[in-house]
């Protein structure tokens, strides 16, 4: 038998190697997968656009010459220059991506039945979603709306529809191809854009959203 000397120290490292027992083991290393790479700059509306839709964009460059040769030999030449670089194909700006926030939009239909067609001003909205920018038309009976993709530091591609009436969103993008757009989103100066929409439904060589920030006190 062990004598009482030696009992004190067993009794202790009984009590130690219980207390080992009871720790919790110590967690697994976290792994961390490797996360693909995305998509090119630019790419991702090519993968979801139509072929009908791409195709539009393609004839863009035809979409500005028949606007513009309708208006002249409608003799609206005068109206199109007013409207300066809003309506000049050349028009693009570096930096293309307007600034989330609020913005009064303009719509002209240019080219078509009646060749020009300038409607007053309505509210749009810029906002951040999932990563990328939208835009939407937020009154009047007609409201495009969309998603735009950087495609360069020029341009940025819209893919949207246009809500009608009472709707209280447009369908999504592919859903009706009567509703479908396509366009691109310019800077053509000091906070000033526009989205240049050619063929769509409408009927019109290109419909063209003028875009400025909402500045409050300019009464609207």
């Amino acid at each position: 038998m062990p004598g009482r000397a030696t009992r004190p120290v067993l009794l202790l490292l009984l009590v130690l190697l219980g207390l080992s027992a009871c720790q919790t083991p110590a967690a697994a290393p976290l792994v961390v997968e490797p996360v693909a790479e995305s998509e090119p700059p630019g790419e991702g509306w090519r993968t979801i656009a139509l072929a009908e839709d791409r195709g539009r964009l393609e004839r863009l460059a035809l979409a500005w010459e028949t606007a513009l040769g309708e208006a002249r030999a409608r003799r609206l030449a005068s109206q199109v220059r007013a409207e300066g670089a809003l309506l000049r194909p050349d028009a693009g700006l570096p930096r293309a991506a307007p600034p989330p926030g609020p913005y009064r939009c303009r719509l002209i239909r240019f080219g078509g039945r009646r060749a020009f067609t300038a409607y007053r001003s309505y509210f749009c909205d810029v906002v951040v979603e999932a990563e990328l920018l939208s835009l939407t038309k937020q009154d009047g009976s007609e409201r495009p709306g969309g998603y735009l993709w950087q495609d360069g530091d020029a341009r940025l591609i819209f893919l949207g529809a246009v809500a009608l009436g009472a709707e209280p969103v447009p369908p999504a993008y592919g859903e009706d191809g009567g509703r479908d757009l396509i366009g691109l989103v310019e800077r053509i100066g000091p906070f000033r854009y526009r989205l240049v929409m050619p063929w769509p439904p409408s009927g019109a060589s290109l419909e063209i959203l003028e875009l400025v920030p909402f500045v409050p006190d300019e009464g609207y």
